[in-house]
């Protein structure tokens, strides 16, 4: 399963919503301003994540977007879904080998876990302590 643009940006206006939690409403210029992104398609994304209430909209010069809820109780997972629709990374039948079928349940199971258990706190406060498992090549 390949995130888009839809699912990494959405994911970018709930953060920043996040970091600004009980500080009043954020326009999505402001959003798109700090990130460099289209304003006309943060507004595309948020119409999804206003209606699943996921974000409230409020009205006036002062106006923007805030979270419904804390930023504790929104996970990864419920924004990818609303914008991305189902996680799955393969179209799998009935008819699919039972062993093929079976890794892909179990990928598509492990991705919902990580994106499930991954809050919108998490993201903004997560911290790099720099223990990341990656390879170094020699030639």
């Amino acid at each position: 399963m390949k995130i888009s643009t839809k699912g990494r940006y959405g994911l970018t206006i709930m953060m920043e919503l996040a970091g600004k939690y009980g500080e009043g409403p954020v326009s999505l210029k402001s959003i798109a301003e700090k990130n460099e992104l289209s304003e006309h398609y943060l507004e595309q994304l948020v119409a999804p994540l206003r209606n699943a209430g996921l974000v409230k909209s409020i009205r006036g010069a002062y106006g923007g977007y805030i979270l419904s809820r804390p930023p504790e109780e929104i996970n990864s997972g419920e924004i990818i879904r609303v914008l991305e629709g189902p996680i799955s990374p393969v179209d799998f039948t009935e008819e699919d080998d039972p062993a093929k079928r079976d890794l892909w349940m179990r990928i598509r199971d492990s991705i919902a876990e990580v994106l499930d258990s991954t809050t919108l706190a998490h993201l903004i406060n997560y911290q790099d302590d720099g223990q990341h498992d990656s390879y170094m090549f020699y030639i």
